[in-house]
């Protein structure tokens, strides 16, 4: 889908990124991390053209990019940031319906899409079509311009740092509804972020990046169990390893028969939202129910205890 050859950017002579080789794969969610400066955010701009690149080559879907115009290339992308971005004298319909306004949509296939996305993201169409940008919070606001970046049923979607600006509870939300809407819609997804738990808990593809360059590469699993190098080991903490390596599974592949105490939890979980959840209740064990509330079984305590000694702590 999206494949980077040895591709590099400089500013006055400086790399800000530095002979690069990456396949992003079409439908796979990936996500850029690293430190401050690494090269990530240049990286993610550089595939719909925001920042050209200067050596190297980067194809999508087979052509190198620079043969599409940068306005084809990017009517191909959705693209979502951090400030978000909507017009504020704009209702949030007219905002979500931007780009296909530009590619000349009939009224009613734009009306349609509008209101469908705003039902994917979980923002009731009739409450929130006619408002404007200042009468959202900030988890809706970036709601609406996922909306927007998604309108034009892109192939792909960009994100730099989308949700940095949010609350803890906001921020996880959302996280939420875009592994979501990922499963629904199987688009391929570049996402950037400097939050590693975030990394952990959308990447299906990680990319770790220091000094403009990739350091590893793989699953989130791979890289936190087998890290290349010091750098890695120390990026991720060696303290945190076991607490990060329960984030990447779900209480669903560790149910057994049995009824909980308290509320049911839903099967997909992460051992260490559990473990949360174990302690703020001080039980042994949690009932554990499917997407449509069946009950299927329970998750004990001393399953966490076991992943965690298995892990060396």
């Amino acid at each position: 889908m999206i494949e980077f050859q040895q591709v590099s950017k400089f500013y006055e002579g400086n790399a800000a990124v530095r002979d690069i080789s990456l396949t992003f794969a079409e439908g796979a969610f990936s996500v850029l991390i690293g430190t401050s400066g690494s090269g990530k955010s240049t990286t993610l701009k550089m595939i719909n053209r925001l920042v050209e690149h200067d050596a190297g080559e980067i194809r999508f879907a087979g052509e190198e990019i620079r043969r599409f115009s940068p306005e084809a290339l990017r009517r191909r992308m959705g693209y979502a940031i951090q400030s978000v971005g909507l017009f504020p004298h704009w209702t949030v319909a007219q905002n979500i319906a931007t780009v296909p306004q530009l590619l000349k949509w009939p009224k009613a296939r734009i009306q349609a899409r509008v209101d469908e996305l705003l039902t994917l993201l979980g923002l009731a169409p009739e409450a929130f079509r006619d408002r404007y940008p200042h009468q959202l919070s900030g988890g809706q606001q970036q709601r609406v311009g996922v909306a927007r970046a998604l309108a034009a049923d892109p192939e792909v979607l960009l994100m730099d740092e989308p949700f940095g600006a949010l609350d803890p509870v906001t921020r996880t939300a959302l996280q939420q509804e875009m592994r979501r809407i990922h499963q629904l819609l199987g688009r391929t997804i570049v996402l950037v972020t400097h939050d590693i738990d975030e990394a952990l808990g959308l990447a299906q593809h990680l990319v770790l990046m220091d000094n403009g360059e990739v350091v590893q590469q793989g699953t989130p699993l791979s890289l936190l169990t087998a890290p290349r190098n010091d750098f890695v080991r120390d990026f991720f903490g060696r303290s945190e390893l076991g607490v990060r390596l329960l984030s990447l599974k779900q209480v669903a592949d560790f149910i057994e028969p049995g009824a909980g105490e308290g509320e049911p939890v839903a099967e997909t979980l992460t051992l260490r939202e559990a473990m949360s959840l174990f302690v703020e209740r001080q039980c042994e064990a949690l009932s554990v129910v499917d997407a449509k509330g069946a009950h299927r079984g329970v998750l004990r305590f001393r399953h966490l205890v076991n992943q965690r000694e298995a892990q060396g702590e």
